[in-house]
């Protein structure tokens, strides 16, 4: 299966649920390590000051060519994908890429490891699963095998 993992820079869980879905033969991309030699998009490689913008510099910066090349990377692999899980806790990022590949149709879990204030909108998506035995009983049957 083609994974996309959806979640913030700061979340600690991210790596490993990458690295879980790997390990049981997934394909799956990290919006960290996009491609090889590509660290993934961050808004300090367009401006260091990038947390004092204002309004409208934010909005010149969207059409900057570093966020147009890391926008094309994550989108494409939106579109690459069969299904995404969002790992939380996670921003207004992941929860945007979650909600348009739901409505693309593609299947949507979202991994809760730890305490969180409960949303009930997440009932559209596909499962939550709460812990690394539930990413194994949903995406570890592969031909046959139980990983």
């Amino acid at each position: 299966m083609k994974i996309y993992v959806a979640s913030s820079w700061r979340n600690e869980y991210q790596q490993m649920v990458v690295a879980v879905l790997i390990a049981m033969g997934h394909e799956v991309y990290d919006f960290k390590n996009p491609i090889a030699g590509n660290t993934g998009f961050q808004w300090s490689h367009i401006d260091n000051n990038w947390l004092n913008w204002n309004s409208e510099e934010y909005v010149a910066a969207l059409n900057h060519p570093v966020a147009e090349a890391g926008f094309k990377l994550d989108f494409d692999a939106m579109k690459w994908a069969d299904c995404c899980v969002m790992v939380l806790p996670c921003g207004r990022s992941a929860n945007t890429e979650a909600g348009w590949m739901k409505g693309a149709g593609k299947q949507v879990f979202v991994f809760q490891p730890e305490k969180q204030e409960p949303e009930l909108m997440y009932k559209i998506y596909d499962g939550i699963i709460t812990s690394v035995f539930g990413l194994h009983d949903q995406f570890g049957k592969k031909e046959g095998k139980v990983y």
